[in-house]
């Protein structure tokens, strides 16, 4: 029996995977064999058997199914070339393939760049549910239309939302080049987006002069409009059980137009688009409600629910490998916060470590601080030395425009044989406690989000068994003490200094009761976030 793989292609890029066990599992869960992401993915999803000669894929009781060629199906025998979809959305291809024959080609092979961006800010979206202020609407609209604009080449689009008489009201108007249009009057025809309202179907329409819809759409034809693709955002609710109830409704549109066809009616966006449409209606709704929550007098209720939302999307406090033994925390100064850590694992072994500083406080800063992790979380896929990758989050936060929004960060590889590579864009040097004494970690460069042709440098250093690196945010050496002093960087070495050797937890809990014993209960003003991490080789 030859050995197979699966080809995908997701966000993530394009990949392949060998299937080298019996039973190969996928799902949403870091456990599964292939972890995807995505609302319409579940923890555990479905897996691919070997046996008798042939494999087979099993859906595992599924939310939203698993189809193969397009048909749902709960136990499919699969053949060489057989494309298999997770979930009700195509936000990941699967393609099955046999080692002794060759890929089958794909027309559509060739925008999978296009869909896998997109599909990084639908899961950015995913990753912002309930985090928000009365501004947060807007500016998750924004990202949406300009996003859908970007991928589909279309002139404008508007984002237009059911009000409580169940009527369409234009909520935000872009247009090509990240620009507002003047107010948010939609003055075309307005028979399409309020059929996609009511049907919940998409609605594509090309060549509008020449077509049988002319009659029907004068006021759209009339500003030289040809090309229009309007889809619903449709607001989901199930449970993670099989055979439970699938309800959705309509909560608004997301309508674009374009006198130039372009890529706006290819097969590959529609197919994007209705990706980030079911991605994006659930934080669209999460921003409303609680922008009315705010002015219902909720609000300290709905910022607990985003503090636990925040300290969802941080990894778990300690990790270990066969090399490294890390410990980590982020304790924000008010509800929610701006500081964030990070783990990755890269796919050559290595262990990557981020820890970043937003400017500001708050649910803006929140927000930010929830893209630079899903920015990081893809090195676990496509690995990029430091600087070039602190390099690339500068470029990627000035290309958003978005104002007075910068950032400190500290990235580091840590590899097997004790080579730590890193780059420090900004942050306090964290300190490397070895046999040799203590030296500062400071190499790198600016703050990212401030310059576009800012330049990091990285170092590598050379730890032996038992060195240490401890990486801490300003919260940390600027907490204060009732009478208005700081801790300041001589208290933080000496806190660590006498237990250094210990394991990495040890030592985080020593630097936190000392922050705490100094502080006195004073109020503070900045968010505490810290990440010891020991290189330990012998580790068994």
């Amino acid at each position: 029996m030859s050995d197979a793989r699966i080809e995908v292609t997701d966000a993530l890029g394009r990949r392949t995977v060998v299937l080298d066990k019996a039973t190969f599992t996928i799902g949403r869960r870091s456990v599964n064999d292939l972890q995807l992401t995505g609302t319409d993915v579940s923890r555990d999803h479905a897996e691919i058997l070997r046996g008798d000669g042939h494999y087979l894929v099993r859906d595992r009781g599924s939310r939203c199914g698993t189809y193969v060629n397009g048909a749902q199906v709960t136990e499919r025998r699969l053949v060489h070339g057989d494309k298999i979809q997770v979930g009700r959305t195509a936000g990941a291809q699967l393609v099955f393939l046999l080692n002794d024959k060759p890929a089958p080609t794909d027309s559509k092979s060739g925008a999978s760049s296009i869909v896998g961006g997109f599909r990084q800010i639908a899961t950015l979206l995913e990753a912002l549910r309930g985090l928000g202020s009365s501004r947060v609407l807007d500016e998750v609209l924004t990202l949406v239309m300009d996003a859908a604009i970007d991928l589909t080449g279309a002139e404008r689009g508007f984002v237009m939302l059911a009000s409580e008489r169940g009527e369409l009201e234009t909520k935000i108007a872009r247009m090509r080049g990240r620009m507002s249009l003047g107010g948010t009057r939609f003055d075309t025809s307005r028979k399409i987006p309020e059929q996609v309202f009511a049907t919940g179907k998409e609605m594509v329409i090309a060549d509008l002069p020449e077509g049988n819809f002319a009659d029907a759409h004068l006021a759209t034809i009339a500003h030289g409009i040809r090309h229009v693709l309007c889809v619903p955002l449709l607001l989901v609710r199930y449970v993670d059980q099989p055979g439970a109830p699938i309800e959705s409704r309509p909560t608004g549109v997301l309508y674009l137009d374009s006198r130039e066809k372009g890529t706006l009616l290819s097969p590959t966006t529609r197919a994007a688009l209705e990706t980030l449409a079911a991605e994006a209606a659930v934080a669209i709704e999460n921003a409303r409600l609680y922008r009315e929550a705010i002015e219902k007098g909720r609000i300290d209720e709905e910022l607990r629910m985003a503090s636990q939302i925040q300290q969802a999307l941080l990894p778990r406090s300690r990790t270990r490998g066969s090399f490294y033994d890390a410990s980590g925390t982020s304790i924000a100064c008010r509800a929610i916060g701006g500081d964030f850590f990070e783990y990755i694992d890269l796919p050559d072994g290595s262990f990557g470590l981020a820890l970043g500083d937003v400017s500001g406080k708050g649910p803006p800063a929140a927000l930010l601080t929830a893209m630079l992790q899903g920015i990081f979380s893809t090195q676990s896929f496509a690995p990029v030395e430091p600087a070039e990758m602190l390099s690339r989050v500068n470029r990627a936060l000035i290309a958003r425009g978005i104002e007075s929004r910068f950032a400190t960060i500290f990235f580091a590889i840590l590899r097997a044989d004790g080579r730590l590579t890193y780059c420090n864009a900004g942050q306090n040097p964290p300190l490397l406690f070895s046999a040799e004494g203590v030296r500062k970690l400071e190499t790198g460069g600016m703050i990212v989000g401030l310059f576009p042709h800012a330049t990091y440098e990285q170092e590598e250093i050379q730890l032996r068994p038992g060195d240490m690196v401890a990486v801490y945010s300003d919260g940390v050496s600027e907490a204060l003490n009732p009478a208005g002093d700081e801790y300041g960087d001589e208290r933080l070495e000496s806190a660590i200094a006498p237990n250094w050797l210990e394991p990495s937890d040890v030592v985080l809990q020593s630097l936190l009761a000392s922050v705490r014993a100094f502080a006195q209960g004073a109020p503070q003003n900045d968010d505490v976030t810290a990440v010891i991490v020991r290189f330990t080789p012998t580790r068994k």
